[in-house]
């Protein structure tokens, strides 16, 4: 179950990392307006949340005594290679974190906040709050790009041409694996009925 976490969180963080590659240090920094977080901030928070929560998480809560929250939301990230560096930095905390996690401790329970969670419904928590963010970050830097956006999913108006491309790439099942990071219908881990 693990790997499909790790895989799950794998193509979200691609999100982001294709979407770095598509700003450059002026762009990064970019607010709609005031009110607004920027691509550096969102990735100043999500880094921030993933050190605090997954360093000794199985022995530590997860809101850290050296975290100081609301200050995620105040850039002081110089450059592009700053945040990207952070960005890296939360990641691996938490990679190596699910390296952690195992059949038996995974309906451990752990703490955030005081509050007891499964490390499981931890995961799930994270599962909910980092996507919500790069989703953000991938929108702002489409709004910035406009027309020079290079998606990062499947092209306006060829939904059809993606979905025969991929039938005629998996026709059969006759290759093992999933047939795009993010769908897991010829995955073994999933039920007969819920396969096509």
């Amino acid at each position: 179950m693990i790997d499909l976490f790790v895989k799950r969180f794998e193509y979200y963080k691609t999100l982001g990392d294709k979407t770095f590659g598509q700003l450059d240090d002026e762009q990064i920094f970019w607010q709609y307006n005031e009110e607004s977080n920027s691509v550096a901030v969102i990735v100043k928070h999500i880094a921030g949340n993933m050190l605090s929560r997954w360093t000794n998480f199985l022995t530590e809560d997860g809101e850290k005594s050296w975290r100081n929250r609301d200050e995620e939301f105040i850039t002081d990230f110089k450059t592009k290679d700053e945040v990207v560096e952070y960005w890296e930095k939360g990641w691996t905390c938490f990679f190596d974190a699910l390296k952690q996690i195992n059949d038996e401790n995974l309906y451990s329970t752990i703490y955030i906040r005081g509050e007891g969670h499964s490390v499981i419904d931890a995961v799930f928590r994270q599962l909910a709050h980092y996507p919500y963010h790069i989703g953000q970050i991938v929108y702002i830097a489409k709004m910035i790009k406009n027309d020079d956006w290079k998606t990062l999913s499947i092209a306006r108006n060829r939904s059809q041409e993606f979905n025969a491309e991929m039938k005629n790439k998996f026709s059969d099942n006759e290759q093992e694996g999933n047939s795009s990071p993010v769908c897991f219908q010829n995955s073994s881990e999933v039920r007969n009925e819920y396969k096509q």
